[in-house]
């Protein structure tokens, strides 16, 4: 169940995404003939006035069709209500309103969460560190530590309840490159010796690919009012959105170190599934995370996603005409392959380091 509400986040983020641009369109008078939840085969489909809507098989997708080059099509090429034939600006609002209706959905969704979990108000620390190898080829999990297990020693030293002992235990992993560590470890109601060895990085610091939290949980507060609400909303979602800048902006700058965080589809599911498995509510945060990060991707200037077709209307606002059909059809066309080659790229990478596909390949 948590797996299909994780899906169900994701659908309904792209299913805002779509209708911001839908509605942006018919709001100014901008033909849209096609409007579809997912892709791949059609399950469900109705044919309005206007458009025609359809639900496919795949919900991780969607697009919204215009009829001007639709070959099919009994509207005039001039006729002003195309979006081709509109200004600038009114086909600018029609390109952004995806990431903008993602960006206030991301608010309401904050704002909304403030209102049902209530404030946080401070964190009760128990003792240890809570860990999560990145991946199973880790170091970490190779050496036996799983998700969720609790660091509650390292050498010898114990890790009393506070943010310091995450502090310590990323020392101790970081200056022992090649050097075994004598861990205990709670899981459950068991506590475990293990030994870790740290490989050595490139920049000479020990490294098991593991991610670190401190232990304890979240006191909260019923918000005073509305405006209260609010106010907290915006303030998180300011963290979360240059937040999310920096990590993009990590991602460019900084390539080789930040390459191996990037998640596809699969690994998004899982990371949704199992916040839904722990908190229900986490959904919430969830869904503003992704909603986030899917208007900051979307509205990056790269070929097939909304900020390159942003930045061909820079570059015709700038010059005063268009680029030819043919090289923004191509740059296009392009920018479309090597995304789909890179979706495709993480499903498959993602698939395979799934337990029961490898449980499948060891047993043949």
């Amino acid at each position: 169940m948590s797996v299909l509400a994780a899906i169900a986040v994701l659908a309904i983020l792209i299913l805002v995404h779509e209708l911001g641009h839908f509605i942006a369109a018919r709001s100014q008078g901008i033909y849209a003939n096609r409007f579809s939840l997912g892709f791949g085969p059609i399950l469900l489909k109705y044919q309005g006035s206007q458009t025609e809507y359809t639900l496919r098989a795949f919900p991780l997708g969607g697009f919204v069709g215009f009829p001007d080059d639709d070959p099919d099509s009994d509207i005039p090429p001039n006729d002003p209500n195309l979006l081709r034939n509109r200004p600038i600006l009114d086909r600018a609002i029609v390109i952004s309103a995806g990431v903008i209706a993602n960006l206030i959905f991301a608010y309401l969704v904050l704002a909304l969460q403030i209102g049902i979990v209530g404030i946080p108000q401070e964190f009760k620390y128990q003792p240890g560190v809570i860990v999560k190898p990145v991946n199973e080829q880790s170091v970490a999990y190779q050496a036996g530590i799983r998700e969720g297990d609790i660091v509650l020693s390292v050498n010898g030293q114990e890790l009393v309840a506070g943010n310091d002992s995450t502090l310590l235990l990323t020392k101790e992993i970081q200056t022992h490159p090649n050097q075994q560590l004598d861990l205990k470890i709670q899981r459950q109601n068991e506590q475990i010796p293990l030994k870790l060895t740290p490989k050595e990085s490139a920049d000479g610091k020990g490294l098991v690919g593991i991610e670190l939290g401190p232990n304890g949980k979240a006191v909260y507060r019923r918000p005073q009012n509305p405006t209260e609400i609010f106010t907290v909303a915006a303030n998180r979602f300011q963290q979360l959105v240059v937040g999310t800048v920096k990590g993009f902006g990590q991602l460019f700058t900084n390539f080789q170190a930040t390459a191996s965080q990037v998640s596809g589809p699969i690994n998004i599911v899982k990371i949704g599934a199992k916040l839904a498995a722990d908190n229900s509510a986490n959904l919430l945060s969830f869904a503003a995370i992704i909603s986030i990060n899917l208007a900051v991707i979307n509205i990056l200037p790269l070929p097939a996603l909304d900020g390159g077709q942003l930045a061909f209307l820079l570059i015709e606002g700038l010059f005063g005409k268009p680029l030819p059909a043919k090289i923004q059809e191509g740059v296009m066309q392009t920018g479309l392959v090597l995304l789909l080659g890179l979706g495709i790229f993480l499903i498959v990478k993602e698939t395979t380091q799934l337990d029961f596909v490898q449980q499948l390949f060891q047993g043949l």
